[in-house]
């Protein structure tokens, strides 16, 4: 069952924007690898690092489910799934380079998060504009190493 829903935009700077616990860390992975970056999602201690193919605002949902609701992978571009710790359960999504951008109030624990980014073709040549979207849902589920579901390549 869906417990809490939300649908913002981000100003993905850098590339980048974090879910994390606000009650445990305000600071995002600094060294990234060659597979982060194709993979689109990093993790750190009580932080995912969601990396969107614009550096630009762009437009999210933000879905916790109670149990992991399942999805329907032909309607994305790139799916990606890690675990985030929330000891505290004081969600945030936190822009890179501004702020707090939402907050929510979770049962305290372990999540996995999936990442489904689609439309990534519709980026313009610059990078700046196109019609992109991104959900991440989130349900309680023990740790798990990341796993890319469905690997989005851009074309050249």
């Amino acid at each position: 069952m869906r417990l809490q829903h939300q649908e913002f935009n981000v100003f993905a700077d850098y590339h980048q924007f974090y879910l994390w616990d606000r009650g445990i860390t305000n600071r995002a992975p600094e060294e990234y690898t060659q597979e982060d970056v194709r993979r689109r999602i990093k993790v750190g201690p009580s932080v995912v690092v969601i990396q969107p193919e614009r550096n630009n605002t762009v437009p999210i949902v933000v879905e916790v489910h109670d149990a992991d609701p399942g999805f329907e992978s032909s309607g994305w571009d790139h799916i990606a799934e890690a675990s985030l710790h929330l000891p505290t359960g004081r969600l945030q999504v936190h822009e890179c380079t501004g702020g707090p951008v939402a907050d929510f109030t979770v049962t305290p624990g372990w999540y996995r998060v999936r990442y489904q980014g689609g439309g990534l073709a519709s980026i313009d040549e610059c990078g700046l504009e196109g019609k992109d979207r991104y959900l991440l849902v989130l349900w309680p589920a023990p740790a798990s190493e990341v796993h890319v579901v469905k690997q989005w390549e851009a074309s050249k």
